[in-house]
């Protein structure tokens, strides 16, 4: 299950983090509130991909 998983989950972060970069540069937003976003949408996702994988595993 890990195998094919984690894969996936770094897709996901790529991808999350592509959006972010875009919002970022659309909204014109300092260097410093652009760090604090992406702190906050990376550890989101990790937490919801963290927890969908212990579901899984244990479902």
């Amino acid at each position: 299950m890990a195998v094919l998983f984690v894969p996936f989950a770094l897709f996901i972060l790529f991808i999350f983090n592509a959006m972010t970069y875009r919002f970022c540069t659309k909204a014109e937003m300092s260097n410093e509130r652009q760090i604090k976003v992406f702190r906050t949408i990376n550890v989101s996702i990790t937490i919801l991909l963290i927890s969908s994988y212990l579901e899984v595993l244990y479902t």
